[in-house]
């Protein structure tokens, strides 16, 4: 997984950026650096990234900003470097498509288990080592194949993030069965990750959304059971 894994740190410290550098190509990642906003934008459109380590606030193009444009038009994992231990910190960062953050100071050692955690989540295993034939989910509608993670409805591809389609896949596995908001994160986050249960609503959320407009607003296939958790129904 590691060997050429490139990763982009941006940060407007210095002293940080050389720091998360050591520890990442210490683990044989390879790494790029930005110390603002626009040239990680820069460094992004040039390259192919298999990770951005973002810093939040930065003079400039801060990182909510690089978030926003980047999600525009790739799923990249980012992870989100913020100073402030802050609940709107960490859900607007969710709701622009972070799948992770860590809270400035951190251990470099922390962050790595991060990287290594959200990097795990997000590839795709290569075809030899997937089963001979990958069971389709077939609803009205809709189609996930785990084999490509394809999302159809109505016949066309849904851009969903590597936490979205995890979501999706593990509540359409078990139709109507109801999943506790702690049973999905630790099934789609791992028993080790530092976030709460309100990650979970703020995926759920955006992945209800992407579906109801794809699907014309005639299903988000996912109902919320009040004081539990959540579900997948089709009718």
């Amino acid at each position: 997984m590691v060997e050429n894994t490139k990763i982009l740190v941006v940060d407007d410290e210095r002293k940080i950026r050389d720091l998360v550098r050591l520890y990442l190509e210490k683990e044989g990642f390879m790494v790029g650096e930005a110390a603002d906003g626009q040239k990680a934008l820069d460094l992004y459109k040039d390259g192919q990234w298999d990770l951005i380590v973002l810093d939040l606030m930065m003079p400039g193009i801060d990182g909510w900003a690089v978030c926003k444009e980047v999600r525009k038009n790739s799923n990249v994992p980012i992870i989100m470097l913020t100073a402030r231990d802050d609940e709107i910190d960490r859900v607007l960062g969710l709701e622009l498509g972070a799948d992770d953050y860590v809270v400035k100071p951190f251990s470099p050692r922390e962050l790595v288990a991060r990287v290594k955690a959200v990097l795990r989540r997000s590839q795709v295993a290569p075809f030899s080592e997937q089963p001979a034939k990958a069971h389709i989910l077939q609803f009205p509608g809709l189609s996930i194949n785990p084999e490509l993670r394809l999302v159809l409805v109505d016949g066309r591809a849904v851009s969903l993030t590597p936490k979205e389609y995890e979501l999706l896949y593990q509540l359409a596995r078990s139709p109507r069965r109801t999943f506790t908001r702690e049973e999905l994160l630790e099934t789609i986050w791992g028993y080790d990750y530092m976030g709460d249960t309100r990650t979970v609503d703020t995926h759920v959320n955006r992945l209800r959304d992407k579906l109801l407009k794809a699907s014309g607003n005639k299903s988000s296939y996912i109902s919320t059971v009040w004081g539990v958790g959540y579900k997948f129904e089709v009718e």
